[in-house]
């Protein structure tokens, strides 16, 4: 039987094309999204020709009756998680910019999801990992994660907890024939930061402190998970991998 892989934050960006390189590849997929407008709506415009092997749920990461329930569907369907991709994020609203002048609900908004949500698809899913003795856990951080973004307090403080998630993971299971990696991608072209890349001035200014001149696209970000939960990555283990055209490279 095919691999079956858990995404959250399926309904965009870059779940989304992680979740149908998957599909692509010959996987199951359960898509998990809090949305599920934009779940059925993905669904039907990106996933219509596997939907065989597709299982589409709703649910809040950062809520434990929401991920214990995702898991339990998905295992009650096919029997395995052979991969998970804590995919879902925020970066926090308007309020969620420097330390000082940072809410706090929107700072514990921004924890719970990047942070709480992964350790709780982590929670739910290694269990039944530890019971067939393997399992690939693959986490979206970001680069803000290893070199903080200027005003974004929350989620530069919430993907650095994400990559020493990763690397607690992977210490306490590497020995158990589980592998647990961290992605961290600089600018993709994703809905959260388009709106910068559509108005001419702030597009310069981006694409100025980026090295390589250009940001990623989602496929990037796929073929690099693509990658990480595949046989040729076997001996990555508690790495955090740095995908940004050589952002945090200056």
């Amino acid at each position: 039987m095919s691999p079956v892989a858990v995404v959250t934050g399926a309904a965009s960006g870059n779940g989304t094309a992680i979740a149908s390189r998957f599909l692509a590849d010959g996987n199951r997929v359960a898509a998990v999204d809090i949305n599920a407008d934009n779940l059925e709506e993905t669904r039907e415009r990106c996933w219509g020709k596997w939907k065989n092997r597709l299982l589409c749920l709703t649910g809040d990461v950062s809520s434990e009756e929401d991920t214990r329930h995702f898991v339990d569907a998905t295992l009650s369907r096919w029997n395995a998680i052979d991969v998970l991709v804590n995919n879902a994020g925020i970066t926090g609203n308007e309020t969620a910019m420097e330390l000082h002048a940072t809410d706090i609900r929107e700072f514990d908004k921004v924890i719970a999801v990047n942070v709480r949500g992964m350790f709780l698809g982590c929670k739910f899913t290694l269990p039944h990992m530890l019971g067939r003795g393997a399992g690939i856990i693959v986490n979206i951080a970001s680069v803000a994660g290893l070199v903080a973004f200027p005003g974004r307090a929350a989620y530069s403080i919430s993907k650095g907890a994400v990559t020493q998630l990763t690397r607690s993971v992977a210490i306490d299971y590497a020995d158990k024939g589980i592998r647990c990696n961290a992605l961290c991608p600089g600018f993709i072209d994703t809905p959260l930061i388009r709106w910068r890349l559509e108005q001419p001035e702030l597009r310069s200014q981006l694409l100025d402190r980026i090295p390589q001149h250009t940001v990623g696209d989602v496929s990037d970000v796929a073929g690099a998970v693509a990658f990480l939960a595949g046989p040729d990555a076997g001996y990555f283990n508690g790495a955090c991998l740095v995908m940004d055209g050589a952002y945090s490279a200056l």
